[in-house]
């Protein structure tokens, strides 16, 4: 591998000969040190890595980290064992990585190596990142790439989920080939099983011509799902089908076709609670996740910011040819705290209207619109899953019994109230112990685990019996359903309806 690397000379019992190993993989180096102007040896030799060899603790290291991190450069920081809470600090100011001392120059080799490899990923992919959640998402690909099983990438909308799609894609063998991305929330579910399998002539009103299908196209590549958690159920089926046997049939035709496509979903729902909704299949599901990537959203690695803004900045101002001196500490920090309810992609797409709205200024934080200090694209109404049309006849035999159990409970309710309307217990329709008595002592409620009070909705009402039940269970959703009288789904549907922790 040819990869230009800065050494410093601050432990020369380590670098002299971890120069020389480095030198023998291929590499390029330049030993530094204290004494000379690093910045300027920055910008003229272009280094992909920095690899610190002692006197990481001393101010000169730390602005060696700093800058290395300014210029989107990998540092690895050679410690004594004896370290721990310098090498903490160290990592805490950027150093992308830590090894001990004595490190065997062979392996510092191999660890220069994978950091260089990933740099260039990251650059390569646009995936860009120092903080701890991102590292892990570049160990993973590099990880997953090589083999063909299928990768379920989960995050918000905003987070990049194409980009490690295509990462995965590039640095496994079928780079090269086809990578076909389909926005499965973007086609209406009547056309959605012709694009992804394609049809035949006269399969339908309005096929003139037979039309070959996603899969077809991305045959010995990768296709990427997006928003797969939107698929209707109908096509879930006939997804897990070509998952597992590697063939479909278009519509309307007879014939198998087989296919050698590797499969890369993603969808910004928790699908485990779909599948517990019956809202997704649980077999589609075990089988789409056979390896997971988890992808953080912008508040869980908010040290990136700087990164990501200094990157868009240049971007668009090059882009763009528009001069931009860049955004006040102030500005930045109030950057850096706000919620980011849009992610990566609402940070971007704000850096674009700086730029080319305030050419050759300096932004201000009274300059940054109100709505992204405050968040509030967080307050928009969550979407609602899209009613079902067809209701099979055992679902709809579960409503009913649902609604039946509902009718016996409201009815001993009332029962109960008429009878002390101040205090009233729900009562468990099994072995009639009232739930308040379960509770005992040190419910948090200091006249005792009084369930209704006048004023109390039913919904209110229903509420406290739930969380009653779950406390004295210790959160098991089973005994609690059983004391309840209700079930295990009705449970856990309210539950998350009424927000219980």
């Amino acid at each position: 591998m040819t990869a230009r690397i800065l050494l410093t000379m601050d432990d020369l019992e380590t670098a002299v000969p971890l120069n020389a190993a480095l030198e023998s993989a291929g590499f390029t180096t330049t030993m530094v040190s204290a004494m000379d102007d690093v910045r300027s040896v920055f910008r003229r030799e272009g280094p992909e890595l920095l690899i610190l060899t002692g006197a990481v603790h001393e101010s000169p290291a730390v602005a060696l980290v700093a800058m290395a991190r300014e210029a989107e450069v990998s540092t690895l920081a050679l410690l004594e064992s004896t370290d721990s809470e310098r090498a903490e600090r160290v990592a805490r100011l950027g150093a992308t990585a830590v090894m001990t001392k004595p490190a065997p120059p062979d392996e510092v080799v191999s660890a220069a190596g994978r950091l260089v490899s990933r740099r260039r990923l990251q650059q390569h992919t646009g995936i860009s990142g120092e903080s701890a959640p991102i590292q892990e998402v570049l160990v993973k690909i590099e990880q997953m790439a090589p083999v063909s099983s299928t990768v379920l990438v989960q995050g918000e909308s905003g987070t990049g989920k194409e980009l490690v799609a295509r990462a995965i894609h590039e640095l496994s063998p079928r780079a090269g080939k086809p990578f076909i991305a389909v926005d499965c929330a973007a086609i209406p579910d009547t056309l959605l099983e012709s694009e992804l399998f394609g049809h035949e002539k006269g399969a339908f009103t309005g096929a003139a011509e037979r039309r070959l299908g996603r899969f077809e196209l991305a045959d010995t590549g990768t296709i990427f799902l997006d928003e797969i958690g939107d698929i209707p159920s109908s096509t879930q089926v006939k997804l897990l089908r070509v998952l597992e046997n590697r063939a479909f049939f278009r519509v309307g035709g007879t014939q198998p076709i087989k296919v050698d496509v590797r499969v890369v979903a993603a969808t910004n729902r928790n699908l485990r609670d779909a599948v517990q909704l019956g809202e997704f299949r649980d077999d589609l599901y075990y089988r789409l996740s056979v390896l997971n990537i988890y992808l953080p959203p912008l508040r869980e690695r908010r040290e990136d910011i700087p990164l990501l803004l200094r990157r868009f900045i240049r971007e668009f101002a090059r882009t763009h040819d528009r001069p931009f001196r860049g955004i006040t500490p102030d500005a930045l920090e109030r950057l850096v705290a706000a919620p980011w309810p849009g992610n990566v992609r609402q940070l971007r797409n704000l850096v674009e209207s700086m730029v080319v709205l305030a050419p050759g200024n300096e932004i201000r934080a009274t300059d940054i619109p109100p709505d992204v200090l405050e968040g509030a694209g967080s307050l928009l109404p969550v979407r609602m899953p899209q009613q079902r049309e067809d209701i099979s006849g055992q679902e709809l035999e579960f409503i009913l019994r649902n609604i039946m159990d509902l009718r016996l409970q409201m009815e001993e309710f009332r029962r109960r109230m008429d009878s002390n309307p101040q205090r009233v217990q729900i009562i468990d329709m099994g072995d009639r112990q009232p739930v308040a008595d379960l509770m005992g002592e040190g419910s948090g409620d200091e006249e005792g685990a009084i369930l209704y009070r006048s004023g109390m909705t039913m919904a209110e009402v229903e509420k406290r019996a739930i969380e009653a039940a779950l406390e004295e269970y210790r959160g098991n959703r089973r005994k609690a359903a059983e004391v309840l009288g209700i079930g295990e789904r009705t449970l856990y549907r309210k539950i998350k309806a009424f927000g219980i922790g």
